[in-house]
């Protein structure tokens, strides 16, 4: 058995991790680099992997640096399955046709401003490659062994990060390989809790947040502290927003704020299709979250969602007091761009930053300070104020990576590092052997681990 990290080593974007044995390459998650451009480079490079060679793919989760290159590797030649479990599928079928909605979308306005150093500037994969892409998933619900072949069995074990998501427990002729994807929180917001494993010959952990504890105070006073701040100078608070768990989280505390009449009398909206829809499927799948209806319906009356392109740009243009919820994230695309268009050089404004900001993305510019930021082919003055709330993160951080870690009666013959930036991986590597005692070493991207059959 052999395993090589051709993504998410070193950095957190592009999971992807091959597993061999003998004849049967099975790869755990296709994500897309993101962030600095040297990584999303790597987007437009030969496939790492001959896809014609592998066995299957196993999906985590839904998020696009996890399942974000899918269509590339079926565009070049993947005919087999990819497992999940079925919020995943829906999930993930609305983050590819989004993704590549928004590539074709780049492309077309890079040819039209002509800022673009192609001739012409192409998508990566477009909306057609998604769709062919998504015929390929096959679901299985969670804690049941499901048989590849005679020697290989595997299930999924929720992982509490998003929707649907789960840790991979591959087992190989009796020896188990355990596969971490994204930790969730110990309490998280929305979902359960995530399940702990008993066992493991050989772990991949991921180590986003390896070296810091989230603090411990209330998201919802801070989100208040913010909406007031900017309501009381007449301006308007964006909020660039993660689709999936992250958009639902937010609009769930909003609407414990306006059931406590907290809330200033301004409009609140959801711009995203990707959100809109991902919201949908939370509320389609009851047993896999904690909200009740009435909860689902304290949301539904408090944030007006927006799908349609025309209501979007009358939202965009409307100067009024109001909070908005836009995608992406980490500011790399979509419509929170034509927001900061209109409103990130006047001061009366503000942009929220809600979740992890990967190296080289607006986002992580905006949370550094600097002064102009460049999107849409021109540079913009930074004047609106910036505001981080870092404890929404639906990563665990040290302390719970530790709690699950403590969990395995034995330690595992290896435990690798991976999906973290340099100081982060390197922190928890030295908490698990100090602690643990465990063996444990840094994922190196591309690098062969042999383990022992």
């Amino acid at each position: 058995m052999k395993l090589t990290f051709l993504g998410g080593a070193g950095t957190v974007t592009g999971s992807k991790t091959l597993l061999e044995s003998n004849y049967t390459k099975i790869l755990i998650d296709c994500g897309l680099f993101q962030g600095l451009k040297e990584l999303r480079l790597k987007n437009w490079e030969q496939p790492p992997i001959n896809p014609n060679e592998l066995s299957l793919v196993i999906l985590t989760h839904a998020h696009l640096d996890h399942s974000g290159y899918l269509p590339i590797l079926v565009k070049n030649g993947y005919k087999g399955k990819i497992y999940c479990t079925k919020a995943t599928r829906d999930l993930t079928e609305i983050i590819l046709l989004d993704s590549g909605k928004i590539q074709e979308e780049d492309a077309r306005r890079a040819n039209k401003y002509n800022y673009t150093k192609h001739n012409p500037a192409i998508p990566l994969y477009d909306i057609e490659d998604a769709k062919d892409a998504i015929t390929h998933f096959e679901t299985f619900e969670t804690n049941k062994w499901h048989i590849i072949n005679g020697e290989i069995k595997f299930k999924f074990v929720n992982s509490g990060h998003i929707l649907g998501s789960a840790f991979v427990v591959i087992d190989i002729k009796g020896k188990n390989l355990v596969f971490s994807g994204d930790i969730g929180r110990k309490e998280p917001i929305l979902l359960p809790q995530y399940e702990y494993i008993e066992h493991a010959d050989y772990l991949v952990i991921e180590s986003t947040y390896g070296n810091r504890l989230h603090r411990k105070i209330s998201i919802t006073d801070e989100l208040l502290r913010y909406i007031k701040l900017t309501y009381s100078k007449g301006g308007i608070l964006v909020i660039p927003t993660f689709s999936v768990e992250r958009a639902q989280e937010i609009i769930y505390l909003l609407s414990l704020l306006k059931r406590k009449n907290k809330l200033p009398e301004i409009p609140i909206y959801l711009d995203s299709p990707m959100g809109v829809n991902a919201t949908e499927v939370y509320f389609k799948y009851n047993n896999l979250h904690k909200l009740t209806q009435e909860d689902i319906k304290s949301m539904i009356s408090t944030v007006q969602l927006i799908s349609d392109v025309n209501a979007s740009k009358a939202v965009v243009n409307d100067k009024n007091p109001k909070i908005v919820l836009a995608g992406s994230g980490m500011i790399s695309g979509g419509r929170v761009l034509h927001y900061l268009d209109k409103l990130i050089s006047d001061e009366k404004n503000s942009i929220l930053i809600v979740g992890f900001q990967a190296e080289g993305t607006r986002g992580r510019s905006l949370i550094s300070g600097e002064s102009e930021i460049k999107f849409f082919g021109k540079f913009y003055k930074v004047n609106a104020e910036i505001f981080k709330i870092n404890d929404f993160s639906g990563h665990a951080d040290q302390g719970e990576l530790l709690d699950w870690l403590q969990h395995f009666k034995a330690p595992p013959k290896l435990t690798i590092i991976n999906h973290g930036e340099p100081h982060q991986s390197q922190a928890l590597k030295v908490k698990i052997k100090t602690d643990l005692k465990w063996v444990c070493t840094v994922a190196k991207m591309n690098k062969e681990y042999n383990l022992e059959n």
